[in-house]
């Protein structure tokens, strides 16, 4: 059994795999942002982009983020804490559009 760090062609492997992955993740941050401005959403959305990792802080309210999940059905920490892994080409808009419903109409 091979053992990747060991193995140089499996390291290339795993590291143009960890490229595709974070690069995906940076992509769908800048298409959230892009999204929620398009929308007029009201707040400064410029920490969606700038934050790092999987994980995204929205800025949400603990009201906000439940009717996020209780209306909206996106599935987020009520500290308004969601995962970046789970947005995609297909959902951003919606998630988007769910932000600005939730932001406008919670307080």
């Amino acid at each position: 059994m091979k053992v990747v760090l060991k193995d140089a062609a499996l390291t290339q492997e795993w590291r143009d795999e960890l490229k595709i992955m974070s690069g995906r993740i940076i992509s769908m941050r800048k298409s959230l942002f892009d999204e929620l401005k398009k929308l007029g959403t009201p707040g400064d959305w410029t920490h969606i982009t700038s934050q790092i990792g999987m994980f995204s802080y929205t800025g949400l309210t603990v009201k906000q983020s439940e009717n996020m999940i209780n209306k909206h059905h996106v599935y987020m920490l009520k500290n308004g804490r969601v995962s970046m892994a789970g947005v995609t080409t297909k959902n951003v808009a919606y998630i988007a559009q769910a932000i600005d419903e939730s932001v406008r109409n919670v307080k």
